[in-house]
């Protein structure tokens, strides 16, 4: 028990919960519906009845649609509610998709992914989340580092701050650690990384695609940011095996403005310490609707494995004689042409340099769902 008498378990689930009776004060506020997107005909918050096929991984997941006539591009969509923090007095929009302890992923349906416990020891590859175990009733979370700053990483090391006296409101990482110096407050690092992207900060925010035709288009979000509401919505792609995912943020920082999404140049480090799976993605062969035109990724593991990790290790597959393409559907037979010499792999893309070790992309997945692309005729 803690001094105030809170168990490890009830702390986990504190984090999750919202309110300002607990540590993440105000970090779940009301979901009100957005009218452009009622008529999408959608799975909203209070009826998410889904059909056997398909699996909700995320609590925090208030509609989806797995596609949409509402524009030609081949992605679905999901809203997820948006949680509050601070960054240097500055208000900060997130949204939880994954976590490394299996307490906090029960408590608060989000994806477990043991192999984020890695990142514990990869030093920088993670910046600080810090959380108020008895803070005053106004207090938000505070955060490190937002993307417009070189040390952003998605992937958040949970520290706990105890006041030892009369609480007041700290609104930065720099305010926390003058409390601590002058003995106001007792700072821990839990064993505990969550990933939590960034949606919105001061000065930015994740860019909607205006055009929604192709995988990439504008920007990873359906529409802006809607932080009155505390939702937002992203496009939602198809991969194989039988996931839904989405795309927020990169370590290769000279291709974000280029994929119009975060850069988090940290979570290249989590390559070093096994805490992140591979995709491979389709540089030739059959049309579809992949990041490049080609059919859908292959991710090597299924979202819930405990191998798995939404950290994605970032391959392109490209077929040494484009007339001989089939849709492929599995890391294994990937490695099977790669063997035969009918796949080239290449680290990232093929125009990098191939001494390089492929960069990272963070691709949460909040559903599971039966595959329904199918290969042109």
């Amino acid at each position: 028990m803690t001094q105030n008498g809170l168990s490890r378990r009830g702390f986990l689930k504190g984090i999750g919960a919202g309110g300002a009776a607990l540590m993440l004060a105000n970090a779940g506020l009301p979901f009100r519906a957005a009218a452009e997107r009622a008529a999408f005909g959608a799975l909203r918050a209070g009826s998410l009845q889904t059909p056997p096929d398909v699996e909700l991984l995320n609590g925090d997941v208030l509609g989806f649609s797995l596609t949409s006539r509402a524009w030609e591009g081949a992605f679905g969509w999901v809203t997820f509610r948006l949680h509050q923090a601070w960054h240097n007095g500055e208000n900060v929009y997130y949204i939880r998709t994954d976590t490394s302890d299996a307490t906090f992923a029960g408590e608060n349906r989000l994806v477990h992914v043991p192999l984020l416990n890695a990142a514990l020891s990869a030093e920088g590859a993670t910046s600080q989340l810090y959380t108020f175990e008895n803070g005053a009733a106004d207090q938000y979370p505070v955060v490190s580092h937002v993307p417009n700053e070189d040390a952003y990483s998605p992937a958040w090391h949970v520290h706990r701050v105890s006041f030892n006296g009369t609480p007041t409101v700290l609104n930065s990482a720099e305010a926390i650690r003058e409390a601590e110096a002058a003995g106001d407050v007792t700072i821990e690092a839990l064993p505990l990384v969550v990933n939590f992207p960034v949606v919105k900060w001061a000065g930015g925010e994740l860019a909607e695609d205006t055009e929604k035709v192709t995988y990439l288009g504008t920007g990873p979000l359906v529409s802006p940011v809607a932080s009155d509401n505390m939702e937002v919505t992203f496009k939602l792609h198809q991969c194989y095996p039988g996931s839904r995912y989405i795309v927020t943020d990169t370590s290769a920082v000279p291709m974000a403005p280029m994929m119009s999404i975060a850069a988090s140049a940290p979570t290249q480090t989590l390559l070093n310490v096994g805490a992140t799976d591979e995709i491979w993605v389709w540089g030739n062969g059959i049309p579809g609707s992949g990041v490049m035109g080609f059919q859908p990724a292959i991710f090597d593991n299924a979202a819930g494995n405990p191998i798995w990790s939404p950290f994605w290790a970032h391959y392109t597959a490209v077929w040494a004689d484009e007339s001989q393409a089939r849709l492929v559907t599995t890391s294994a037979e990937i490695r099977e042409l790669q063997s035969a010499g009918a796949v080239q792999v290449f680290n990232g893309v093929p125009d990098m340099d191939q001494a390089m070790p492929p960069f990272v992309v963070n691709c949460p997945v909040p559903i599971k769902a039966r595959n329904t692309f199918q290969a042109p005729a």
